[in-house]
């Protein structure tokens, strides 16, 4: 027997063990991806643990180190459903009873095909220069079609939204959610590329020049965003305003709520008297503006209830309700009430919530459940009077959902805010922990805009919010109280709202212009290897 035969013969055992260790590596992968994703969501409020996000991007990207583009794309599905879902929990709260658990597993089974397809894509930039770059870059341009579809736009989960406080914070002053975003991304990225790069080397001392772009991409954003801090003005700049939010409370039934405005408006108004009785003892100063959340009460044309109740503190109101148009259409608003003269202009919610204030494809909702047409479709509104006047100053108002969307906050300040206001209803989604994700959203937009944020909820979470991001006060989940807080009125625009929507278009050009050089470098590659193997190959 020859040789080569006996090596043959020899290895033939060795097939098993190398099939093995195949399967091995592909669960570790597996299962590193879903820690990642599931990482990424333990960084999302209520748990102050901002410092994860980076990390969980550190470990997606050591997954996908060598990887194809098909199980680039597999391992980035684990990591976003792994994040998605326990993110999205509280939907079942709201939907479960009328919808089961198909729009939060589909919800997310298609949110986290974004992140999927942009992991496939991040193996076509791994070969170019400054490639954390590149690949972070992927990462938040995903973002942007995600603020258009599914249902209308569902940017929930995005990378900013991690970050209420922590070193990327101050960036939002500079870029809004798009610059901090990738800055978190890009910090993880870098930290895994120089774990690759040092473990590569093995200490070779004449190749640890090639550490500077994985050092500069995992310390440069949060050095920036550290030097930013000092520059966060919290000052005031005309005066300051006592507000008053109201949280009348809600009853914890979900969906159910919608036939509840009766009880909304009953808990809103006996929270008011609690407060009145409260201001005219003396226990809490007297505000310049009462403020109660979305849709406490309902209103179809004048209501001498809500009239009584304003008149009553002699100070100015918004007040959140469910109002009735002239040619029947029903819309989410805030209203400006005076004491004397009552209702006046008024701001209409323009992002509606799927499913919760219309339904995207009623048809195909139908084959799901039978309830779907128990519940008409509200009317969006435009983002005409963003900035209210009332109080002796302009007061933004963005609600609940329109948070997670950029344009809401930047209209108000773009019109003139000088306070921005939060009147939301999160009664629908139970004790979870949605309110604490949207309340980080608040926080981030206090940041971006350098403007104090007053949110106010049906049951929680109410909260005053420095121009810092920092919360001044804040109330419980389900419980009925009020703040009462004095907040800095502010004028000066930041760098974000100057540069306003071209911060996310820049960061999607460059995107796009990476994903391209990486296309072409690859083709050249595989093409110069073609010729190399022809011209080597036997005459």
């Amino acid at each position: 027997m020859s040789t080569t035969a006996v090596d043959e013969a020899s290895a033939a055992p060795e097939e098993p063990p190398r099939r093995r260790r195949f399967s091995r590596a592909w669960l570790l992968r597996f299962a590193a991806s879903g820690v990642s994703g599931f990482g990424l969501y333990l960084s999302f409020a209520p748990r102050p643990l901002w410092w994860l996000a980076p990390l969980a991007f550190t470990g997606l990207a050591l997954v996908l180190r060598g990887r194809s583009f098909r199980g680039a794309f597999g391992y980035g599905y684990v990591f976003g459903v792994a994040f998605f879902l326990p993110l999205l929990t509280w939907l079942q709260a709201f939907l479960g009873p009328s919808f089961g658990p198909w729009p939060w597993l589909g919800l997310s089974a298609v949110l986290a095909l974004y992140l999927a397809l942009v992991a496939g894509l991040i193996t076509l930039v791994t070969r170019l220069p400054l490639a954390p770059v590149w690949a972070a870059l992927l990462v938040i341009a995903a973002e942007t079609p995600r603020a258009w579809f599914p249902l209308g736009g569902f940017p929930w989960g995005r990378v900013a939204f991690s970050q209420p406080e922590g070193a990327f914070l101050p960036l939002a002053s500079v870029g809004g959610a798009p610059l901090v975003g990738f800055a978190v991304v890009l910090t993880g990225f870098g930290i895994a590329a120089l774990i690759r790069t040092v473990f590569i080397q093995k200490g070779r001392t004449r190749e640890w020049r090639r550490l500077a772009v994985p050092l500069a991409a995992a310390l440069v954003p949060a050095i920036a965003g550290l030097a930013l801090w000092p520059t966060i003005g919290t000052e005031a700049q005309d005066g300051t305003l006592t507000v008053a939010a109201v949280q009348g409370n809600a009853p914890d039934v979900g969906i159910a709520l919608e036939g509840m405005r009766g009880v909304l408006r009953a808990n809103h108004l006996a929270e008011s008297q609690v407060l009145l009785t409260d201001i005219r003892a003396g226990r809490v100063p007297k505000p310049d503006l009462l403020i109660w959340p979305e849709t406490a009460t309902a209103l179809r044309g004048d209501d001498p209830g809500i009239d009584q109740m304003v008149a009553s503190f002699g100070i100015p109101a918004i007040i959140g309700a469910q109002t009735w148009r002239p040619d029947g259409g029903v819309q989410n608003s805030a209203i400006a009430w005076d004491p004397v003269t009552g209702p006046g202009k008024e701001y209409n919610k323009s992002q509606l919530v799927p499913f919760g204030e219309y339904v995207p494809a009623r048809d195909l909702a139908r084959l799901v459940t039978p309830f779907v047409d128990d519940t008409s479709d509200m009317t969006p509104g435009d983002r005409t009077n963003a900035a209210l006047d009332v109080a002796g100053t302009k007061v933004g108002v963005f609600i609940c959902y329109e948070a997670a969307f950029d344009h809401p906050a930047r209209d108000a300040v773009a019109q003139g805010a000088e306070l921005l206001v939060v009147p939301t209803n999160n009664a629908w989604y139970g004790p979870g922990e949605m309110s604490y994700q949207q309340l980080a959203m608040s926080r981030l937009r206090a940041v971006e805009h350098g403007r104090a944020v007053v949110v106010s909820a049906t049951s929680g979470v109410s909260a005053i919010v420095r121009p810092d991001g920092t919360i001044a006060r804040s109330t419980g989940l389900f419980t009925a109280a009020s703040l009462v807080e004095s907040v800095p009125l502010r004028q000066t625009t930041t760098l974000s709202d100057r540069l306003g929507v071209w911060t996310e278009y820049g960061l999607v050009g460059a995107a796009l212009a990476g994903l391209l050089a990486g296309v072409v470098l690859r083709f050249r590659t595989r093409r110069t290897a073609t010729e190399i193997a022809r011209s080597q190959a036997p005459g």
